[in-house]
């Protein structure tokens, strides 16, 4: 039997996107998203908010279209889905610091930053740009969202 274990992100990116080059051809873009937990305080009535940062990749292989670069800027709402997973590292005062670690195999673009001005220019053709599609190219190297890579590889 098929399992599947994915997580579904909504949140706002933290900051512009980073680009790693791996070794074998493979690409790793890089950037955080905060998911904002809304709620009242039962006692004071007071609203909270609760942020988790969620630090996620999309794999690409190498020379394949980065264009996605231009939409996974600071301030960008997106929607996310991929496989998570927790990682721990080691302070230097013997502590555990874990993080919550996102490889994503589909990226969905709700409300782009102010910075990307590219989104809201019109197309060739006269159409106007929707930046709620799927980003989706499927010019090289087939679905490169779906891209994956397996970890005893590095």
């Amino acid at each position: 039997m098929a399992t599947v274990f994915e997580t579904r992100l909504i949140g706002n990116i933290g900051k512009d996107a980073s680009v790693k080059t791996m070794d074998r051809g493979v690409v790793a873009i890089n950037f955080p998203v905060a998911h904002n937990k809304n709620w009242k305080d039962k006692r004071t009535g007071e609203s909270r908010t609760k942020t988790t940062w969620v630090n996620c990749t999309i794999w690409k292989k190498e020379g394949a279209n980065m264009r996605i670069l231009d939409f996974l800027k600071s301030g960008t709402l997106v929607e996310l889905t991929g496989t998570p997973y927790a990682k721990a590292f080691p302070q230097d005062d013997g502590s555990i610091k874990t993080e919550i670690r996102l490889n994503i195999s589909r990226t969905n673009i709700l409300r782009p930053s102010h910075k990307n001005s590219s989104s809201n220019k019109k197309e060739e053709g006269g159409q106007q740009s929707d930046s709620r599609n799927n980003y989706n190219d499927e010019n090289d190297y087939g679905n490169l969202d779906n891209f994956t890579i397996n970890e005893d590889e590095f």
